[in-house]
């Protein structure tokens, strides 16, 4: 499935303004592997796998992201605390700066590419500072043919420098890291920073603008995979509610797992070659196919080895956000190429820490319409200094960070897709119940595959309204009974075994929806308005 360095293909960089590098073009994953061991930037892992560390960062750094305003900006971009504007001549001397810092080094260059569509094929060129960060891109980029390298046309750069450090009070960073994009140069440049997902998201943000504002298509931070009969399921989820864990399973063929686009002409493509998740406390029990992929090829990010090579998934010393990459051909049933059509059932999954929403619950088109604006998951005490019990969480679109628009033109767009083709919609809580974190206890992973399971299967779509409860704080629609689910699973009140607990705690939670959504209720019609809860806390 791939080409290493088949092609008799040299390149120079200086066009780029990088002059007497040493360039590693195209090298296989194997190469960058060992090249990485040998340099000692990584060990290997019993598994093959490679470990590294990301070094000071080890997770995005969303406040230090930027956007070059310009012509082909200034109007459209949402601007503001996600999308933080940047002016262009800082960033030509930045980038001059560090392209400079990578002159006379040994740099690693991939062409690669993103969307599995060929009518919305972005072609990017990676320069990577460090070997390990081109391997991240080989995994997480579409891989060209031999045909497609000697043809191949960069639309996109991004330059990777994790070792130049900026200057804030010169450069016009707020620190010494920075993710700046230049729509008009077509230049992610990201520097002062090792974690590879800046570079994976730098172009989603890419995509997140181009598609709807150039493509009429609309993108989405989900995983999506497709059954036997050809039915496509989409997976919205910020990090932590499951999308990668839910979207990868035996019986149905995975499109991708974090970030797709929706067309008109009815198909979902992944963006993506490759799969980014999460591994703490992974375990081949209960994710097999996540656990079973981390082999030669993959890289593990922040994860703690003992002196045999083994990895302890549970150690969380360095952080919480321990990764692994691979190309999507590490996971056995894969859907070739990554298409499907379009969707009939959409999940909206949220880790609510308060245990108070639903398991799962169907959502009428106006609820849909809120949920997916809202975008709510749940911070739990711990993964923050200062954070002792529950905390909401929202992110519009479930991927604020990486929306450059503003929400409001990706949630029409959703609404109008999910109307054409008739798709039901449901929210899936793979957080708390029976009381909030620190009390209650996680919803079962079966559990939640089996809600997942009877949606996909129809034991739940078909289903009159007569077989659903009417949440009375929430107003969604909760099954009585599910195959495979105890019955007082289904009823998050009934966990509780403390009515006024459960609603205090719930009405503290849809006062918290509530004061997130007024900064969207301008550009929202009266009907997504009415689609999220519609009473307060006395």
């Amino acid at each position: 499935m791939d080409n290493y360095n088949q092609v008799a293909k040299t390149i120079s960089l200086e066009r780029y303004g990088i002059k007497h590098a040493e360039i590693n073009y195209q090298l296989s994953p194997d190469q960058l592997h060992d090249i990485s061991i040998e340099k000692g930037l990584g060990a290997e892992a019993s598994s093959g796998a490679l470990a590294v560390n990301t070094g000071e960062f080890t997770g995005r750094s969303p406040k230090d992201r930027f956007i070059v305003k310009d012509d082909i900006t200034k109007d459209r971009v949402w601007w503001g605390d996600i999308n933080i504007p940047f002016d262009a001549d800082k960033f030509d001397k930045l980038y001059s700066k560090v392209v400079d810092y990578l002159s006379g080094k040994e740099v690693f260059v991939r062409d690669c590419y993103a969307c599995a569509d060929k009518n919305y094929k972005l072609s990017i060129r990676v320069i990577n500072e460090y070997p390990w960060s081109n391997q991240f891109a080989h995994n997480m980029f579409l891989r060209p043919t031999e045909e497609e390298l000697n043809n191949f046309n960069p639309e996109w750069t991004v330059v990777n420098a994790p070792g130049f450090r900026a200057n804030p009070e010169v450069d016009g960073t707020r620190q010494h890291n920075f993710a700046i994009l230049d729509f008009s140069k077509k230049i992610a440049l990201i520097g002062g920073t090792g974690y590879t997902g800046e570079i994976k998201k730098g172009i989603f943000s890419v995509l997140n603008f181009v598609l709807p504002v150039f493509k009429n298509t609309l993108p989405m931070h989900c995983s999506a995979n497709i059954g036997k009969d050809g039915d496509t399921a989409i997976f919205f989820g910020l990090s932590g509610t499951g999308k990668t864990t839910l979207s990868t399973d035996p019986s149905r063929s995975l499109i991708g797992d974090d970030e797709h686009g929706w067309t008109n002409e009815n198909t979902v493509f992944n963006f993506e070659g490759g799969c980014y998740a999460k591994v703490i406390n992974l375990s081949r029990d209960k994710e097999p196919e996540i656990y079973d992929a981390i082999k030669k090829g993959a890289i593990l990010e922040n994860v703690i080895l003992n002196s045999s090579g083994v990895v302890d998934f549970e150690d969380t010393s360095i952080t919480q956000n321990t990764r692994v990459s691979y190309p999507i051909h590490h996971i056995e049933n894969i859907q070739i190429p990554s298409i499907g059509k379009n969707p009939k059932n959409i999940f909206f999954l949220t880790a609510d820490a308060f245990g108070v929403i639903p398991p799962i619950s169907k959502l009428t088109p106006s609820q849909a319409a809120y949920h997916f604006i809202s975008g709510y998951t749940a911070k739990v005490a711990g993964t923050e200094a200062g954070v002792v019990e529950p905390v909401p969480s929202f992110s519009a679109c479930f991927g604020a960070p990486f929306m450059p628009l503003h929400p409001a033109k990706y949630a029409e767009m959703l609404s109008q897709k999910m109307i054409e083709a008739k798709v039901n919609v449901w929210l899936v809580n793979t957080g708390w119940t029976g009381g909030p974190y620190g009390v209650g206890r996680r919803m079962e992973l079966k559990y939640t595959r089996a809600m997942i399971n009877a949606v996909l299967n129809g034991d739940l779509g078909l289903y009159n309204y007569d077989d659903y409860h009417i949440h009375s704080v929430f107003g969604v629609a909760q099954p009585r009974t599910c195959p495979g689910v105890p019955t007082s699973v289904l009823s998050p009140r009934q966990t509780w075994n403390d009515d006024k607990a459960y609603y205090t705690m719930a009405f503290k939670l849809t006062n918290a929806f509530r004061h997130n959504f007024k900064k969207f209720e301008a550009h929202c019609n009266e009907e997504i308005r009415r689609g999220g809860p519609q009473r307060y806390a006395f």
